[in-house]
């Protein structure tokens, strides 16, 4: 890179460094990390000692290490493996992993486990009281359901999906496709139908498991219209399940096609029949996620239930320390790949809990209350609400015991350093706050959580075991304390094993091979440090900003933006001008305030100061209608980068009526927003035209 490059990610390093070690383990040697690390040490006859030295042979000799997390982990299967890794493939040939074994993903998390009292699920919400099924009851809904799921037809390979809430129906639905070796795949109610039929027409289920209402915000809203238009879109659909809201009223089924109450689907149950459990190849698809949609059609990413298996193992036993004693929250959707994650939490005997409805209804201490009524011991969230509840002046620690809980998660987007320390300050001192990075593409994380390793501000603790993830400059040209791409260099078990659709494999190898041959490129802007070991992520490399061909992220200027406290919000994007880019900031003023040029000009300064000249954005600008998210509250940058970069193109070959009256955006992006009606705005700035 030139010294200017050099510089640009210098600064970007500092302006989003750390303050120094905020949290540590009282006993790193009494974590899982450690106890696996010796068991690594004993069997293999080597002498790490150190999480650096664990990670390194980890993502070294990743055949052994994968072994041993099978072996470790306790993994249920019928025939074992003839080799860890299928050998002589380059990573984009989708090299398979462990060939030769047979299991079943449902046989690990509740196969032993009829007539267990040990808790399993928490399942509440708004309009919904707490309900709690034992590991045992778990074992007998998906038998009941498993049996159901038979009679009506399905089998392996099947595709069972739910347009459904996070509630416990869901989960067991999960596990009764999964025991059949059916495909299971989820949306969120809040999704719109364009953005459902978009997704669930690719697969063509054949069952559909739904609700007839649900509640958010203390209003209840009914599903009916929805379903039946979703319903009516999917012709492979035989049968609906319809879970009602309240079991004093029943709404009016009569519109939806082939719907069935849930009572009356376990009801054709064999009562007495017992719960198998298909034998299928490591690799054969227990899920079937989707991409954001915000960009175009929604890729169908194929997870299978051996990676999943033992990626979620790993994560959640080996480096967050969680098992049978735990009670994991992760606020989330059916529709974000944090519930799948979250319900793997239940494969290492942890209890998980299911909220359903607003996180701020009807205070901002709904969440943090079940946390002390139900002993959480792991909360999850994102970072956006980490970040509303302290520009809520909400501190959980002034009303809450929160005695037991030991780990705070967070992730959708980068954790600000300032929210580090809301966190230490306004919530609990002692907890290990992880911020964790992942994605769809791989339903886990990359880079997270590890209870043997102390919390830096602002930073991700590591690089995940196993994941040789490493920051690029350019083609094969790792850096440390510079902004560089996420690549991942050697395969890793939870890769989709293809996706749904793309028969020749070529979709597959465009999203993710196409920037670095044979190597995995994550679409994400980050920094390693080669003191801490610690990960800062920096926005998406797809929505890198890079203005005269200096490239940075749009976490930079976030964390310098939201520390006033006149913005509320901001959204930082490039917009194309030719063979150019501009950098538009857009702010969201908070109550009381006003946008003003004095604003912009602090706020200039402090990037100019903190950053450097070529980060400073060439127009900041008000909002009105807010700041665009995603409905799993992801802040939308590309679809307003490429309506901006449209817009001004438009203006340019038409002039700026007729960009404003043809530019805009597809109904199959808006329906996976929250406020699609946000982007209309950006048609009135005139700025963006010119």
């Amino acid at each position: 890179m030139s010294q200017e490059k050099d510089a640009t990610t210098a600064a970007a390093a500092d302006a989003g460094g750390t303050g120094g070690q905020l949290w540590a383990p009282t006993d790193p040697l009494a974590t899982n990390t450690h106890r696996f690390k010796d068991y690594v040490n004993a069997k293999r006859g080597l002498a790490l000692a150190s999480y650096a030295d664990l990670y390194a042979w980890s993502t070294t000799d990743i055949g052994a290490f994968w072994a041993d997390v099978w072996e470790y982990t306790g993994t249920k299967h019928s025939a074992s493996y003839s080799c860890v890794l299928e050998k002589d493939k380059e990573m984009d040939e989708i090299p398979t992993w462990f060939p030769g074994a047979l299991l079943n993903y449902a046989e690990n998390v509740i196969g032993d486990m009829a007539g267990s009292p040990r808790p399993a699920l928490h399942s509440l919400g708004e309009g919904r009281e707490l309900r709690t099924l034992t590991f045992g009851d778990l074992h007998e809904q998906v038998r009941l359901c498993a049996s159901a799921m038979r009679r009506a037809g399905v089998a392996v390979g099947d595709r069972v999906a739910g347009y459904i809430p996070n509630i416990a129906e869901a989960v067991v639905a999960f596990f009764a496709a999964a025991s059949i070796g059916a495909i299971w795949s989820s949306t969120a109610t809040d999704f719109g139908t364009a953005a459902v039929l978009d997704r669930f027409s690719q697969i063509a289920p054949t069952i559909l498991f739904s609700v007839d209402a649900t509640c958010y915000n203390a209003k209840v809203h009914s599903l009916v219209d929805k379903l039946a238009e979703v319903v009516q879109g999917l012709p492979s659909v035989t049968k609906v399940v319809v879970i009602p809201f309240s079991d004093s009223a029943v709404a009016d089924l009569s519109l939806v096609p082939h719907a069935c109450l849930w009572s009356t689907f376990i009801e054709s149950a064999d009562q007495s029949a017992p719960l198998a459990f298909e034998q299928l190849p490591f690799n054969h698809p227990l899920a079937i996620l989707f991409s954001s949609g915000t960009t175009g059609k929604p890729k169908c990413l194929v997870h299978c239930a051996g990676g999943l298996l033992l990626q979620h193992r790993k994560e959640h036993a080996i480096s967050q320390d969680l098992g049978p004693d735990d009670v994991l929250l992760y606020y989330t959707t059916t529709g974000w790949m944090m519930w799948n994650w979250l319900v793997g939490a239940l494969s290492v005997g942890t209890a998980i809990v299911l909220y359903e409805g607003s996180p701020f209804r009807p205070c901002p201490s709904v969440l943090w209350r079940i946390t002390d009524d139900l002993g959480v011991t792991a909360f999850g969230t994102s970072a956006k609400y980490l970040q509303t509840l302290e520009e809520f002046g909400y501190e959980p620690k002034a009303h809450h015991s929160l005695a037991t809980l030991k780990a705070i998660y967070s992730t959708a987007s980068p954790l600000k350093p300032h929210s580090f320390d809301f966190v230490y300050s306004g919530i609990k001192r002692d907890v290990c706050l992880s911020s964790i990075t992942g994605g769809t593409d791989i339903c886990s994380l990359f880079c997270g959580a590890n209870a043997s390793l102390p919390v830096y501000r602002g930073e991700i603790q590591a690089r995940a075991l196993g994941m040789a993830v490493e920051c690029w400059a350019g083609v094969n040209q790792p850096v440390f304390d510079q902004s560089g791409d996420m690549v991942c260099v050697k395969p890793f078990p939870c890769m989709p094993v293809y996706f749904w659709g793309d028969e020749s494999g070529a979709r597959y190898r465009s999203a993710y091979f196409e920037n670095y041959p044979h190597v995995w490129y994550q679409g994400d802007f980050m920094i390693v440090s080669s003191t801490t070991g610690g990960v800062h992520m920096l926005g998406r490399s797809d929505g890198t900003l890079n203005p005269a061909g200096v490239r940075f992220g749009s976490a930079e200027l976030y964390n310098i933006a939201d520390k006033l406290p006149e913005v509320a919000d901001s959204l930082v994007v490039g917009q194309q001008q030719g063979a150019c880019e501009r950098v538009l900031m857009f702010l969201k003023m908070a109550d009381g305030h006003q946008f003003s040029a004095d604003l912009v000009r602090r706020l200039s300064t402090q990037i100019r100061v903190q950053l450097s000249p070529r980060h400073v954005p060439a127009l900041i600008l008000p909002v009105t209608g807010g700041i665009p998210y995603t409905v799993n509250g992801k802040k939308v940058e590309i679809a307003v980068k490429r309506l901006v970069s449209d817009l001004y193109r438009v203006a340019q070959e038409s002039g700026a009526d007729a960009a404003r009256c043809s530019v805009g955006v597809d109904a199959k992006t808006t329906s996976t927003l929250a406020n699609p009606e946000s982007l209309e705005q950006f048609r009135s700035m005139p700025e963006l035209l010119a």
